[in-house]
């Protein structure tokens, strides 16, 4: 009867080669999982933005329908106070200039999620 030995000729991968492979494989699944950080974080910033141009388009549109010679439309800055969304705190405030029969309106919001961020807009009214 004849033994049947190893034969080191057999095709297949060696414990190094795995090792090196799962290596491979890891630093690809880290990169990919920054990635996502970076992809939650964008979106969270995105949304807060989109919140903010709301607030502010929202606003800037009501002061444009607003007589010119309101009030509220004099030359100068005024606090327009807090508007919370989403559990987000906004701070507004808009400035107006006044330049011959020309008023610009620009309407600024703040708000903060670990960095201070502020968005602006303007528009221009006419008597």
């Amino acid at each position: 009867m004849k033994k049947k030995g190893i034969k080191w000729d057999q095709k297949g991968f060696t414990l190094i080669e795995v090792l090196i492979g799962l290596v491979i494989l890891s630093v690809g699944l880290l990169a990919i999982a920054g990635l996502q950080i970076t992809s939650a974080r964008g979106n969270f910033f995105s949304k807060n933005l989109t919140q903010a141009t709301y607030v502010a388009q929202d606003r800037l549109e009501f002061l444009g329908n607003v007589p010119f010679d309101s009030p509220q439309l004099q030359p100068g800055t005024y606090n327009d106070g807090k508007a919370v969304f989403s559990g987000l705190s906004f701070d507004r405030a808009y400035t107006v200039v006044l330049n011959g029969n020309l008023k610009t309106i620009t309407y600024t919001v703040n708000w903060s999620e670990g960095v201070n961020r502020s968005i602006s807009f303007s528009t221009f009214i006419s008597q």
